[in-house]
Parts: C-alpha cells; structure tokens; sequence
C-alpha cells in the first residue's frame, strides 16, 4: 500500500512535498494510518486533535493516546475540546453536523495562525461510498453523487481510493495501533446504519462492489464536467451581468427545454432552498420575489434579477455639507462651482447656487415623493410615476437615490432633475453637481 499511496500523492498532489501539512488525527485506524504513511514518505506534517467530549472518559483516553504517539516521534500535536452537546443545542444542530462545524472552523483558524500550508484528512473509500448512500437517500443531484470530493480549498484527502479493508491490511502488518470509538458500533446514527446494515449486503451482491462503485463516480464526475461546461455555455447567452445584478432573459431561457436544471446550477451557490417558488417565478407575475439569507431572486418583466440583499437601510439618509467637494458614500459625487453650463445628462446637473440651502441630503426615495421634472413648466409628477415611465423594476427602483435641499428634491440622482432649481439667465452662481 505504501507504494501505491507514494504514487497516488506524487500523482494527485505533487504539490504538497515542500508544503507545511496538518493531519486530522481522531485515534482511529484510518487517521492513524494516514499518518504513518506520511511519516515513511517524510512529508513535514503536524497533528490536529479535537476532543468532542462525547465518550466520557474514551474521548480524552484518544486524546491521550495521540499526544503521546506523536511526543515519541516528534511530531507538533495541537489539540482541542469542545462542549459539542451545548454547541448543538444552542444552534439548533445535530452532533455530527455540529461536530463538523467546530472541527473544521478550528482547522481554518489553525492554518491561518501556524501559517500551514493544506489540511489533510484521512477519509477512504468506504467513507465515499457512504457519503453516496446518505445523499441518495435524502434526495440530490449530482453534487452529492459525486461523493467526497479529494480537494476542497485548504482540505485534501489522499486514502480516497483506499477501502477500509487495505487500510485494516497495512495497519496489520505495520503494527501500527489504533483506538476504537465506541460509538462506531452504535446503530444510532444513519452512517453506521450503512456501514453495518446496507453495504455488506452491497458487497455480498457484488465482492467488486466498491471498485463498480468507484467506475460509476468516474462516470458521474464526468457527467457533472460536461454539465458545468455547457452550462457556462448557456449562461453567456441567457445572463449578463451588471454591477451587483445579474440579469437572466426569460425569453431565452424558456427556449431550453431543461431550463429549471439551468437555474438550479446558476443558483445554488447563492444559498436558495425554494427551489419550486423559483421555477413559479418564470411563469409568475412580475414583481414576485424569493429570498435566500443574503441574495433576492426579482421576476421583472421578461427578466429574472439575482441581486445581494443590501445592507444599507432604505431610509438611511447622508448630509453634504456647503464646504464638501467630494462624497465618496453612499454615491460618488463631485460638487463644484462653475461659470457656465454645458449639456444636462443623466450624470451630472447644474443648479442655481442661491437656491440651494445646505445641508443637501442623499436619501432612498419614498412613497408620495413628488417633483418637478425639468424642462415640464413646473408640473409636478410623482417618482413613482417616472419609475414606472422609465419601466424600473423595485431592485432599480430601490438602488435610486435623492438628492434634496430642504425636503426638496433637486436630483432623482442619476435620472432627472427638478425644475426649481434650474439656472436661468439671471444665476450667478451655478454649481455643478456630477455623478463618478
């Protein structure tokens, strides 16, 4: 095996010979061959411990146990405990999700602290295999038949195409100890279900079961290569994207005939779970949302508009005071005085000074907010109507700011001035007002 392992590393992950490595240690037969099979290869590695505390006096016996291992065979050992039971109840979790959570939040810190280079864990097949079974059985795409990926970021996992009967068969003849965890023989948790229950009945079917298993995950992975690419392909002609925002073209979209796999490939990394709300947004009335924690999904028209949740409260408002040149928040601006005006646009206006009572305030519109758009006589007209004149959708509509002086509006910034503070043939004193 360590051969073989030799091979699959260099071949895998050539790039972690001159790498600082942690190794995620629980005790156990598979951790613990991990770790000499990177002591024989003499990779720089230190050890990661967490201590649950879930098994009582069995949880700090592993502690124990590995702290010593790696004293006699000088290896750096960092370890933790957590009180992962309160952890769990105070986040509404289960253990193992909530385990998981402490565990790899900590490796993260470790990292960043020791400045290491990778993470190593010593997940194998049967562990993927397992993962496999866990996700069909609650329901998933491709992603979760993919199984355990052998890189993500930081974390790497080299035994993944060793089964846990070569990892028993090494560990045998390098006599090489391990701790038990108790709680592996336990029924309790879904995994073990599959591990005890399911998958020797697979492996009685088949002896080649895990190697068909392995051919299939080839197959699947490949699938999922060709899936993503023709989805890029297909996002460049649906979607374009605008600062934050990204637009999707109804009209194109509703070509695809598999359009709802589509959206669920551009989409799921924004943090969306409604997924059937979502699909009902394409044929659904303009002006319906769904929310993620920190994304919108806006049908606006013929367009679907992914945006951030902002943060910026609709009715914060901002100050310019008489003396300031530049506003660099919430909006760029460059106030100046000026002997003569050029032409108006949408990015910059010119106003009669002496009109202007400061401080000016930028500020989201409201409902009810009237002016007097230039150029109309002084006929006023709601900003909603000019939203729905110009066909804003509400994110647009949102995005908007209003300059004003003395509860005024001067600027629907960026789309129209207001007439009474227009400069006429008598001003004297023009400021120019520009939007970078």
């Amino acid at each position: 095996m360590l051969l073989k392992f030799q091979n699959h590393i260099i071949s895998r992950f050539p790039f972690l010979a001159e790498k600082k490595l942690f190794l995620a240690v629980s005790g156990g037969l598979d951790s613990m061959v991990l770790l000499h099979l990177l002591q024989k290869l003499r990779y720089e590695i230190a050890v990661l411990h967490c201590n649950f505390q879930l098994r009582g006096l069995e949880s700090f016996g592993d502690q124990d146990f590995i702290q010593k291992y790696c004293e006699q065979n000088n290896i750096p050992v960092f370890t933790t405990q957590f009180d992962t039971e309160a952890f769990a109840k105070d986040y509404k979790l289960s253990t193992q999700v909530a385990a998981r959570e402490l565990r790899y939040s900590w490796f993260y810190e470790l990292l960043e602290e020791k400045n290491f280079d990778y993470i190593l864990t010593a997940h194998h097949a049967d562990d993927n295999l397992e993962t496999f079974i866990i996700n069909l059985t609650r329901g998933t795409g491709l992603e979760g038949l993919t199984g355990i990926p052998e890189q993500n970021d930081k974390i790497i996992r080299p035994l993944l195409p060793f089964s846990r009967e070569e990892i028993l068969k090494y560990a045998e003849e390098n006599n090489i100890e391990w701790r038990e965890d108790s709680s592996n023989a336990s029924n309790k948790y879904l995994r073990n279900k599959i591990r005890h229950d399911l998958v020797p009945i697979l492996k009685e079917i088949n002896p080649n079961f895990l190697n068909a298993f392995e051919k299939t995950q080839s197959y699947l992975q490949e699938s999922k290569e060709m899936v993503e690419d023709a989805s890029i392909m297909i996002y460049q002609q649906v979607a374009k994207e605008a600062e934050e925002d990204i637009h999707f073209d109804l009209k194109q979209l509703k070509k695809l005939p598999n359009y709802k796999s589509y959206l669920y490939q551009w989409l799921n990394e924004f943090g969306f779970s409604a997924w059937n709300d979502i699909y009902d947004l394409v044929e659904g009335q303009s002006g319906k949302q769904v929310f993620s924690d920190e994304f919108r999904l806006l049908k606006n028209r013929e367009t679907l508009i992914l945006s951030p949740i902002s943060e910026t409260a609709l009715n914060e408002e901002f100050q310019i005071q008489e003396n300031d040149t530049e506003v660099n928040f919430p909006l760029n601006l460059k106030l100046c005085q000026v002997d003569d005006i050029t032409i108006n646009s949408n990015k910059a206006i010119f106003v009669d000074a002496k009109k202007i009572q400061f401080p000016l305030v930028l500020r989201r519109w409201n409902e009810g907010d009237t002016f007097q758009p230039f150029g109309m006589n002084g006929k006023s007209k709601k900003v909603s109507k000019l939203f729905k004149d110009e066909k804003l959708s509400l994110i647009e509509k949102e995005k908007t700011w209003i300059l004003s002086s003395d509860n005024q509006i001067v600027w629907i910034v960026g789309m129209r001035q207001d007439e009474r503070f227009r400069v006429e043939n008598t001003t004297n004193k023009i400021l120019k007002i520009e939007l970078q």
